[in-house]
């Protein structure tokens, strides 16, 4: 016998994140601030306290992150991920390549209004650098990409690049920590704001691929003590 259909039956979403979305996201800029560093453990009666929710809830979070490979279990112990030069290095060649094709698409689709949000990120990013915070840094640093994101239309490619910006994250402080690294850093990032705004798909494409590349020159050989690899020539 078929069972009938039943009417009522709601299958409406509540439009308001899940608590334990917000939970993971907290841990996840958490970890993006070094507040957590790596190889710290992480205790789930601590979050408990520190977040104000359930245990139920904070182990649903650690469960999600730990599927991002944000932070890893043995014996029965979290702990936030330690990111080797091997996985490093591949971070960012995965990086270079979303971020090139997101430089591509923000040329192709961004609207003035786009255009006018990214130029505010790049002069606040700038300020940023020059009195460096770390927490400010980082939410100025996010907001840009966020800019980007939001001119580029792809969605799916935003949300890897949000998931591999939280591992660069831990690297972040060990290239910019390399010296001239930070001045370098936002010159690297006004020129390629520059020819977003020219609409020079091919030269903001370069330009993204040589800012990621001497970021992970400056970050591999700080922490890993790796040489630099050599430079392709620009257009």
């Amino acid at each position: 016998m078929v069972e009938p259909i039943v009417e009522d039956m709601s299958l409406k979403l509540d439009a308001a994140p899940r608590l334990r979305t917000r939970v993971a996201d907290a841990i996840r800029a958490a970890i993006s601030a070094n507040r957590f560093a790596p190889g710290s453990r992480l205790v789930e009666g601590e979050l408990c306290t520190l977040l104000g929710v359930s245990r139920t809830t904070v182990r649903e979070a650690l469960r999600e992150l730990e599927s991002e490979g944000l932070i890893s279990s043995q014996g029965g112990r979290l702990t936030v991920s330690i990111v080797g030069a091997k996985e490093a290095a591949e971070i960012y060649q995965v990086r270079v390549v979303l971020e090139s094709l997101a430089a591509r698409l923000f040329v192709r689709n961004a609207s003035e209004a786009h255009m006018a949000t990214l130029e505010a990120c790049v002069n606040d990013l700038a300020a940023a650098y020059e009195k460096y915070e770390p927490s400010v840094f980082l939410t100025t640093k996010a907001a840009l990409y966020e800019a980007l994101f939001a001119g580029a239309g792809n969605d799916v490619a935003a949300s890897m690049l949000r998931q591999i910006h939280t591992k660069v994250s831990q690297l972040r402080a060990a290239s910019l920590s390399s010296p001239g690294r930070a001045r370098a850093s936002i010159a690297e990032i006004r020129g390629l704001f520059d020819a977003l705004q020219a609409r020079d798909e091919e030269l903001a494409a370069v330009l993204t691929v040589r800012h990621i590349e001497n970021a992970s020159d400056a970050a591999m050989r700080s922490q890993f003590q790796t040489e630099p690899k050599p430079k392709r020539a620009l257009r």
